[in-house]
């Protein structure tokens, strides 16, 4: 048999944990209900059962939260001077379990407290973006303030317009250098600088292919290395200029970069390579700022060479001590080894310089791109790694 016991509280929790109390977990919610009496107190009933020796040995006992389930609220009418509902209490909890998640999401919390700032429901879905993104909390914050503050409460009900909205955003802080193909009678020189290992060899070999055969006119290119240090980095380059036919020059010390140049005075675009190394070994930095002085009448862009997948920390360290050769624009490379896109957005806006190309993976020359915010910002949105 089972005895049926009844307890009362000011909430359903309350009446829920005196029945705890008192028959521990080996009772089963039978019902839950609220009471209304004639002087309009309202009080809520839980109605337990507690099962006897036999079904105990039998393995029937389960906690009350896990019964709840088994008994559907049922309502009842009773002519008296009480009236009666019953309610779903593991919806109650569910309800209320909902409410404090949603209210917790809201909180903004940066890690240095020092904003004071509560995101709206309605854009906790971009906030969150912008976090697994590693977007600057700066920037965020700067982002969100004004958006809260300005957007029309009609837009702030629609996802979408959302959505477009913080696109809009984004496309306004995004800045790309677009390619301008040069007349016959034009010369451009690149010069490649970035620490070791970001791809500076493999984005010259692909914008060499790119320029000679890829842009309608055949242009004539040139590649100089500065890099003849690094085991095995002039055979690269030689074996790229050989394979696209292109001339390439190896030049040992600074005054040699100038006749380098020279002789390949009859080319459009000359791409030169540089050596690399850590961020902090400022000597070699130093060592190519050295072949700069000797050029000092020749205009020279300067392309700092970048991974998408290192920290916004990292990039700004790289950027400080890199400054010295006063860069021109950043090319991004290895998108396609992350998807948060975040530092370099935020990244190429503090430093204010634009982005010209895109490496996306290492086939030569297939896997580069003209820099386009509408690309970087559905990486940004879609949160996958980037192909092309």
């Amino acid at each position: 048999m089972m005895r049926q016991l009844s307890f009362l509280g000011e909430t359903p929790t309350q009446a829920l944990q005196n029945a705890q109390k008192e028959c521990g977990d080996n009772a089963v919610v039978i019902s839950t209900k609220k009471i209304s009496s004639k002087d309009g107190s309202k009080m809520y009933e839980i109605v337990v059962a507690l099962e006897d020796e036999y079904d105990a040995a039998m393995g029937t006992n389960k906690s009350i939260e896990q019964n709840i389930q088994r008994y559907p609220t049922r309502k009842s009418s009773d002519s008296g001077a009480a009236s009666a509902q019953f309610y779903d209490f593991k919806s109650e909890i569910a309800k209320m379990q909902d409410s404090l998640y949603q209210v917790q999401k809201t909180l903004w919390e940066p890690k240095s407290h020092l904003y004071d700032l509560v995101i709206p429901p309605e854009f906790i879905d971009i906030y969150t973006l912008f976090e697994k993104n590693e977007f600057d909390q700066e920037m965020t914050y700067s982002i969100m303030k004004k958006t809260i503050e300005q957007l029309p409460v009609t837009m702030k009900s629609n996802p979408k317009k959302i959505k477009d909205f913080f696109r809009l955003i984004l496309r306004r802080i995004i800045a790309v250098k677009h390619e301008v193909p040069l007349r016959i009678h034009q010369r451009k020189i690149m010069m490649f600088v970035g620490p070791t290992g970001v791809g500076k060899t493999t984005t010259i070999a692909k914008l060499a292919a790119r320029y000679a055969y890829k842009l309608g006119t055949n242009y004539k290119v040139g590649i100089i290395t500065l890099d003849s240090f690094r085991v095995g980095a002039v055979e690269q380059l030689k074996a790229y200029a050989n394979i696209m036919r292109l001339p390439l020059e190896v030049v040992k010390k600074p005054e040699e970069l100038s006749e380098a140049i020279a002789r390949l005075r009859d080319c459009h675009y000359i791409l030169i390579d540089t050596a690399g190394g850590s961020q902090y070994d400022i000597d070699k930095i130093e060592a190519i700022n050295q072949y700069q002085e000797y050029l000092s009448e020749i205009p020279i862009e300067k392309m700092l060479v970048l991974p998408a997948n290192i920290k916004a920390t990292d990039l700004q360290e790289i950027y400080a001590n890199y400054s010295m050769l006063y860069i021109h624009n950043l090319i991004f490379t290895k998108l396609d080894e992350t998807k948060s896109f975040g530092n370099i957005i935020s990244f190429a806006h503090k430093t204010k310089k634009s982005i010209c190309y895109l490496s996306v993976g290492q086939n030569v020359p297939d896997d580069l791109m003209e820099a386009n915010s509408n690309y970087i910002i559905d990486c940004f949105m879609d949160r996958k790694s980037a192909s092309i």
